[in-house]
């Protein structure tokens, strides 16, 4: 799905962010750390602090599993400017060997999730249907 330079970059970026929509179309963006593994992206619900448990984005993926993810990357140089857009169906992924390869990636991604006990917790599987992207995705120089 994604062109090799368009997975090098999603590899290389360390946020992005998730649109999501309840049943009625209402938009919802959040920030989310990831992993891109085996083309498909995947998110944890960790145990950072929040106001729920019932969180509007696993909600909204109920409701309606189409969802759209945006990595960028800004820099003050503007001909470094990059960005890729997926658009794909989201679903949760509760336990199996999905969920351990997502946890092991997502921990060796991210130093704060080796001491976060993420076995338990829902991982979300967002499979792109249709990238597309602009500007520079090059390595950074």
């Amino acid at each position: 799905m994604l062109s090799e330079s368009q997975a090098s970059f999603a590899q290389r970026q360390r946020v992005a962010h998730l649109a999501t929509a309840d049943a009625g179309g209402q938009p919802h963006v959040v920030p989310i750390c990831f992993v891109l593994l085996d083309g498909d992206f995947y998110f944890a619900i960790d145990r950072k602090p929040k106001r729920t448990t019932r969180l509007k984005r696993l909600r909204n993926i109920e409701e309606n599993p189409a969802v759209a993810l945006v990595i960028d990357r800004y820099d003050e140089d503007w001909s470094r400017l990059g960005w890729l857009m997926l658009q794909g169906v989201a679903s949760l992924v509760e336990s199996g060997p999905r969920h351990d390869a997502a946890v092991a990636a997502l921990a060796e991604k991210y130093v704060q999730y080796r001491d976060m006990v993420l076995d338990d917790r829902p991982i979300v599987r967002i499979v792109p249907e249709r990238a597309s992207s602009w500007g520079d995705l090059d390595e950074e120089r």
